[in-house]
C-alpha cells in the first residue's frame, strides 16, 4: 500500500517498522495498522484543524492547563506558532486522557507514543484476534443492548471520577472486543471540574449511548442516567462503583424566598446591634456620652 505521508517522518526515524494497512478513517483522523517494535500496533494520524469537526472549538479547551503561560499566549494570539502549539495541546489531551483512564480502570486503548502528530497505540481486537469491530456496525439483541449499554454507563462513572467527560461519546466512538466495549478518540475529553459546558456536555454523551441502543431495547430511551449521574457527582458522593437507577426527578419543593430575606435581613439587623454593643463597651467614652444625653 501507499504509504500516508503523515506517517512517513515515523518510518525514516525508525519508530514505526511496517505499515500493514488503513483501519478507518473519521472526522478527526486516519487510523492505520502498523508493525512498531515487532509489535501489531495501530497508529492515529490526526487530521489538520481545517479538515476536521471539532476545530479545538473553545467549549472543549476551557479548564485544560498547557504547559506554561507562553504556550497559553502564543495559542491566544492565534500566530502560526499559536496554531501549531494548540493542534500539540490538542493532540497531548488524548494521551494524557488516555492515560488518566486506563489509570482509573477504565477500558481505552493502552497509548505507546505521541510523535508529529501521530499517537501509537494498542490494536484492540476482537475474540478471534482481528481489529475490533466499532459498535456501530454491530446488530445486537435486546440482552445484549441492555449490557452494552450498562457498561457503558459503569464507563462513563468512572471516567468522571477521574475527572473527564468524554466530549463526543456515541457508538462510532466504541470498539467492542471479546470482552465487551472499549471507549477510543479522547482529544476532546473535557475536565469535568473546570470547563463550564460539563454538565450539558456529558448529558449529550450519555442520551447518546441511550438514543442508540433504545433502537433495540425501547425502554432506555426513558432513562436519566446523565441527569442522576451529574446530581451525584456534584453532591461529592460518586464513587467508581456507584449503582445508577437511571431515573432522576427534580426537587418539587419552592424555594421560601421572602423568608431567606427576611432571616437575611434578621441577621443584619442583629449584627448591626451587636455592634453597636461592641462598641460602647470598648470605648469608655460611649458610655460618658449616653450618660451625659441622659
Amino acid at each position: 500500500m501507499k504509504i500516508p505521508a503523515g506517517l512517513e517522518p515515523l518510518l525514516y526515524d525508525g519508530l514505526i517498522d511496517e505499515v500493514i494497512s488503513p483501519l478507518m478513517s473519521g472526522k478527526e483522523a486516519a487510523v492505520y495498522v502498523v508493525r512498531s517494535a515487532g509489535q501489531i500496533c495501530c497508529a492515529k494520524v490526526y487530521k489538520e484543524a481545517h479538515h476536521r469537526s471539532f476545530r479545538t472549538h473553545a467549549r472543549y479547551r476551557e479548564g485544560r492547563k498547557g504547559r506554561d503561560s507562553r504556550q497559553a499566549r502564543a495559542i491566544a494570539k492565534r500566530t502560526r506558532h499559536g496554531r501549531k502549539e494548540q493542534e500539540e495541546a490538542w493532540h497531548n489531551a488524548e494521551v494524557d486522557a488516555l492515560y488518566r483512564l486506563a489509570a482509573a480502570g477504565v477500558r481505552v486503548p493502552q497509548p505507546y507514543a505521541c510523535v508529529g502528530g501521530v499517537l501509537l497505540m494498542e490494536l484492540v481486537t476482537d475474540a478471534q484476534g482481528a481489529p475490533a469491530p466499532r459498535l456501530s456496525d454491530l446488530e445486537l439483541t435486546e440482552a445484549q443492548a441492555r449490557d452494552y449499554h450498562h457498561r457503558l454507563i459503569a464507563e462513563v462513572v468512572r471516567m468522571l471520577c477521574a475527572g473527564l467527560v468524554h466530549g463526543d461519546l456515541s457508538e462510532y466512538n466504541v470498539l467492542v472486543d471479546g470482552h465487551g466495549p472499549v471507549i477510543i478518540d479522547l482529544p476532546q475529553a473535557i475536565d469535568a471540574a473546570g470547563n463550564n459546558h460539563a454538565e450539558a456536555i456529558l448529558e449529550r454523551d450519555v442520551a447518546n449511548l441511550a438514543g442508540y441502543f433504545g433502537h433495540f431495547a425501547p425502554e432506555l430511551l426513558t432513562t436519566q442516567y446523565g441527569r442522576e449521574l451529574w446530581h451525584v457527582y456534584e453532591s461529592g458522593e460518586l464513587h467508581a462503583d456507584t449503582e445508577l437507577t437511571g431515573r432522576f426527578q427534580d426537587s418539587e419543593t419552592q424555594a421560601d424566598v421572602a423568608g431567606v430575606m427576611d432571616q437575611i435581613e434578621d441577621a443584619r439587623e442583629e449584627a448591626q446591634r451587636r455592634g453597636g454593643r461592641d462598641t460602647a463597651e470598648r470605648k469608655p467614652w460611649g458610655r460618658v456620652g449616653a450618660l451625659n444625653a441622659a
